[in-house]
């Protein structure tokens, strides 16, 4: 029977909790990052990146945090069949820091957690049947409850043919052995750790460790004395990493000397975390060893995304996709601190990114100017208007995946709060309206801080009316913004969007807005989205779309705005636009919404009958733009490379 999953992952998983700020105390640390967290959790969603198909079983608790995890797990790829909510316990927590390149200061947040509380009955045969191979990690062998669960799963694994791989993740901390306060301890000498170890090594067909780990599993400090301790239990390979010297696989005898076994290239790069960097390396080996590489390939896959992980801030977030690994084991080290490697980090950013948007289809209603000109409009008006606008792009989404909005926070907070988490695309904008020079709204900051309280959901949305006759002086002006706007937009883990409208500032013709987007990948800026005004000519969008894919592959796609165009010549656009891939759909505001804003604010009609309009406007443009996209025989492509 043909098996749907690679691997499935079995233990811990937590909510990583990361010290923002690096080089000081735990106790100093002033704001965090959020990320998924715990060894088999890592794994899994490492492995999703890198093609596998992989699952997790796990408990979480029935709370925010819980959900987080399978959400986060979801955006990965991981199959979350095996994550059980557990109605009574808390999701576990670890606080984190970076004190320096060897030091980690962490605090586990594990008492009666959820993911402790796994049984045999969270095991479903079923899921297991389904999977090439299991993979156990030491934590959970030390109650006798999570033991239990993970014997369930190897005996069914064995069962099924599937491969049984371990992966000794020894803390202390998590065995009883070490307080609340030494989180970072590797290695505490205990011969109940090492008996229980070793009475499952049999178990497994790859078994992976650092060589503290496997002191404790084979019960000397000696490394080739332990490993023969543990070679004698089973006849497993045997994968020994050993930090900087990178890591050796033996898969018979323990040589007297680990330089003698097989290994596989690393790469020489700055340490900047060292948290994490094991269950990257865990990732990259089971790509290798389930792909049916040979040991050295399998371990320069592992050291490749070891390098990753003790480069970037966080654990999974720090993990490549595939994409990324090819395209640094074809390259190699450039910049040996990779996070400052720009091409890498645009690869990792670009190919890493949440969720998919081959079809777009926004309401833009981010309008500020021509909203506050309507006779009768007052700020609160205007953002009772925009609740409107939302339930109306709510009605023609029906839960479906493919449409978005376009809602400022200034005058649409109310709308724009209400949006978050109904499956919409948000975008949000920046610019203070029609401004040129361009200026941005004031809740962004001087210090243009303001983004860090945006929710990761939201797209940074800029407008800038520039063109290629500017002066030295204001394109200066405007790309300073621009390019200090990207890079804190990124800092924050902010998607963004870029538009551009150069006919409001000259003439154009079939090469306008392709020289301004090579101007602005010249410059660094690399939007994840392009907004822009329709082109008339098929000319005018090849070499749009030429000048895009030439700088970035994996872009997410360009949106047609429609400023404020009838419908019938908003067809003909779409229509247009459509004949490209690149094209993902439209962000159109003042066709849908104009009138009727008019009329509302006049008080000629209510609520419901502006929703109702609105509703109908919006759903006749999506219709008009999937017809367009239908007739040019372009099947929705997916805006990352799979």
């Amino acid at each position: 029977m043909k098996k749907s999953l690679d691997l499935i992952t079995i233990g811990r998983s937590s909510v990583d909790l990361y010290g923002a700020q690096v080089g000081g105390r735990l106790e100093d640390m002033a704001s965090f990052q959020k990320y998924i967290g715990g060894s088999p959790t890592n794994i899994a969603a490492g492995a999703a990146r890198l093609g596998l198909k992989s699952a997790l079983i796990t408990r979480v608790g029935n709370e925010h945090m819980g959900r987080f995890i399978r959400e986060e797990l979801e955006r990965e790829g991981v199959d979350t069949r095996g994550v059980v909510t557990d109605p009574e316990r808390l999701t576990a927590l670890v606080l984190l820091g970076i004190r320096d390149k060897d030091r980690f200061p962490l605090i586990f947040y594990r008492e009666n957690c959820a993911d402790m509380a796994l049984s045999e009955g969270d095991i479903d045969e079923d899921l297991i049947a389904d999977s090439r191979a299991v993979v156990a990690t030491g934590t959970h062998l030390s109650h006798p409850s999570t033991e239990a669960a993970v014997l369930k799963a190897l005996g069914l694994a064995r069962m099924h043919g599937a491969q049984t791989a371990l992966d000794i993740d020894y803390r202390p901390n998590l065995w009883g052995l070490a307080g609340h306060g030494e989180g970072e301890s590797r290695f505490i000498e205990s011969a109940a750790v090492t008996a229980k170890l070793q009475s499952h090594l049999p178990l497994f067909d790859l078994i992976v460790g650092t060589e503290e780990e496997f002191h404790i599993a084979g019960g000397s400090t000696n490394t080739i004395e332990a490993l023969r301790a543990v070679r004698k239990r089973t006849p497993a390979i045997l994968i020994c990493k050993r930090g900087a010297a990178g890591a050796v696989a033996i898969t018979g005898a323990v040589p007297n000397s680990l330089d003698d076994a097989i290994s596989g290239r690393g790469f020489p790069i700055e340490v900047f975390n060292v948290l994490g960097a094991g269950d990257g390396f865990m990732a990259g080996l089971l790509k290798g060893w389930l792909d049916g590489e040979t040991w050295t390939t399998a371990l320069e896959y592992a050291n490749a995304c070891g390098a990753f992980a003790v480069s970037r801030h966080g654990c999974t977030p720090a993990y490549p996709s595939l994409e990324e690994l090819t395209f640094f084991l074809n390259r190699g080290v450039v910049e040996k601190a990779l996070r400052h490697d720009k091409v890498l980090e645009q690869t990792h950013w670009s190919t890493n990114r949440r969720g998919e948007w081959p079809v777009m289809r926004v309401f833009a209603f981010d309008h500020r100017i021509q909203l506050e000109a309507i006779e009768g409009a007052t700020p609160e008006r205007i953002g009772a208007f925009k609740t409107l606008c939302l339930k109306a792009a709510l009605n023609v989404q029906g839960g479906k995946p493919g449409y978005g909005i376009l809602c400022d926070n200034r005058l649409g907070r109310d709308a724009l709060h209400a949006a978050s988490g109904t499956g919409l695309w948000i975008g949000r904008p920046v610019e203070w309206p029609a401004s040129r020079p361009l200026t941005l709204e004031p809740e962004i900051g001087p210090d243009y801080g303001g983004l860090s309280e945006w929710p990761l959901e939201n797209v940074v949305k800029v407008l800038c009316f520039c063109h290629p006759t500017d002066t030295a002086e204001m394109r200066e002006k405007q790309e300073t913004v621009i390019g200090r706007l990207f890079h804190t937009a990124r800092r924050n883990r902010l998607e963004f969007l870029l538009e551009i409208i150069p006919s409001k500032v000259g003439p154009v013709d079939d090469t306008t807005t392709a020289v301004l987007i090579r101007r602005f990948y010249e410059i660094g800026i690399y939007p994840d989205w392009w907004k822009l005004e329709p082109m008339a000519t098929r000319e005018a969008w090849s070499q749009t779309c030429q000048a895009i894919q030439d700088h970035d592959p994996h872009v997410r796609g360009i949106g047609v705005l429609g400023l404020d165009a009838p419908e019938d010549l908003l067809a003909e656009s779409f229509r247009v636009a459509a004949g490209y891939d690149l094209v993902k759909g439209f962000a159109v505001g003042r066709t849908i919404f104009g009138e009727v804003a008019r009329h509302w604010f006049a008080g000629k009609i209510d609520d419901g009958a502006a929703v109702m309009d609105m509703e109908r406007r919006y759903r006749r443009l999506c219709e008009i733009w999937d017809e367009a996209r239908h007739s040019s025989g372009i099947a929705p492509s997916r805006s990352r490379s799979a």
